[in-house]
């Protein structure tokens, strides 16, 4: 099950947060694209794992996305740890994405930046042929690195390194966030309204995704972007690649 793009979150909805407009638009223009999250989110104050289970599937299928596997490791206690660190190299030899998109450096909550690292570590151990993994039937995987991971802006007004122009795709981006009925706001169909109230429950949350990237696409002429933080400093064929 190759892919061109794998899209790690460490909560169910990371990944249609902060980098789904990105996705949309690399998958109209063909190339594959998987998900995986590495917890359930169940320590969230809304919804369950049975739940937000449930509507990650719902946002996967429409998205398009090849696959979404989760790896079901504790939410809010997901270590960098020998064992947590195999679970993602197995993921990446089994797809071998060209690209990874992982959480935000550094974010409000504790749970991003850790997983930033052990995602970023994960695909540069995965490319190390004397750190061993197998397949289910017992046989040994193949070493593969991804050529560039990028971190996905999060809650921070992080200094991005570089913005993708989604303007065509927002309004399908805010879609897939609303597949995620239990934490987000749908007041005229959501059965959580008894629920706690979060920073991100409110309608004011989903204007500030809007805003927001509004404000990442003011520098390039654009009507709404997303921004990303580079593992390395990447490179350009030539000058006409860069708006």
């Amino acid at each position: 099950m190759k892919v061109d793009i794998l899209a790690i979150g460490v909560h169910p909805d990371d990944v249609e947060l902060s980098c789904s407009g990105t996705l949309l638009k690399h998958l109209a223009m063909g190339k594959s694209v998987g998900l995986l999250d590495l917890t359930r989110g169940e320590m969230g104050s809304r919804g369950n794992a049975q739940i937000r289970e449930q509507e990650a599937n719902e946002a996967a299928k429409m998205m398009g996305a090849a696959f979404r596997i989760n790896l079901d490791m504790p939410d809010c206690f997901a270590t960098w740890s020998e064992e947590n660190l195999r679970k993602i190299i197995r993921v990446i030899r089994w797809c071998q994405p060209e690209i990874v998109l992982a959480n935000a450096i550094d974010d409000r909550h504790p749970d991003h930046g850790r997983a930033a690292k052990l995602s970023a570590d994960a695909c540069f151990y995965s490319g190390l042929v004397k750190i061993e993994t197998t397949w289910e039937d017992g046989r040994q995987q193949e070493a593969w690195r991804p050529k560039a991971v990028y971190h996905y802006v999060q809650d921070k007004n992080l200094q991005p390194d570089f913005v993708v122009d989604i303007s065509e795709f927002m309004d399908r981006k805010m879609e897939l966030v609303l597949a995620f009925k239990s934490q987000f706001f749908l007041p005229s169909e959501n059965g959580y309204q008894d629920e706690p109230d979060t920073p991100i429950s409110g309608k004011d949350f989903l204007d500030f995704l809007r805003a927001k990237a509004r404000t990442y696409a003011r520098p390039i002429g654009a009507e709404y972007a997303e921004g990303f933080n580079a593992a390395r400093t990447p490179g350009v064929c030539n000058l006409f690649d860069l708006l």
